[in-house]
């Protein structure tokens, strides 16, 4: 009977240090650092209705060198920047050229028109060499639209471009992105 009690005791004592080792196990714990790493972007989406495309103006009749052209690009310039920034444009040459024949840039106006998702400042500037502020201090966001106006006054119409010769005249436009 002795044997049997300690047997007993034995058993009912295994049980409870299993049950305290078992506990024991449960209760353990474990860390660690997770770190988001950021950095500054800015780019132009490659879909914006500038990339790669092509604005005309037509001189057809004498109408047209006595009005005012204006041709408005929605979704001009689709751009995603982590920071505050500026959009600024030039004209690669000083003038639109066909052949040996030129037309100087800065008879067309390019403005950032409202309607589009950007904000910031909207400036109308003439075309020039050099790169201009089209927007200054927008903000900072993904996929934001800017949409932009292009006009040729009638009075350059007249003065610039009437007796030029006939033919297409070209210029590259280039669209800059600056982080502040």
């Amino acid at each position: 009977m002795t044997k049997q009690i300690f047997m007993a005791a034995s058993f009912l004592g295994a049980i409870m240090l299993g049950t305290h080792l078992i506990l024991a196990q449960n209760s353990g714990q474990a860390s660690t650092n997770i770190n988001i790493i950021l950095a500054d972007v800015i780019s132009m989406d490659a879909a914006s209705a500038v990339s790669g495309g092509a604005i005309d103006f037509n001189y057809v009749n004498t109408t047209d060198y006595n009005s005012s052209k204006n041709v408005t690009v929605p979704n001009s310039l689709v751009i995603i920047s982590s920071k505050n920034f500026d959009v600024k444009v030039k004209s690669e040459g000083a003038n639109f050229v066909s052949g040996s024949n030129v037309i100087p840039v800065d008879i067309l106006q390019v403005k950032a028109i409202p309607g589009g998702s950007l904000t910031g400042t909207l400036n109308e500037v003439s075309l020039s060499t050099t790169n201009q502020a089209l927007v200054s201090n927008a903000s900072s966001g993904a996929k934001q639209s800017l949409n932009i106006a292009y006009s040729i006054s009638a009075e350059k119409a007249s003065k610039v471009l009437l007796g030029k010769p006939e033919g297409t005249y070209t210029q590259t436009v280039t669209y800059t992105a600056t982080a502040l």
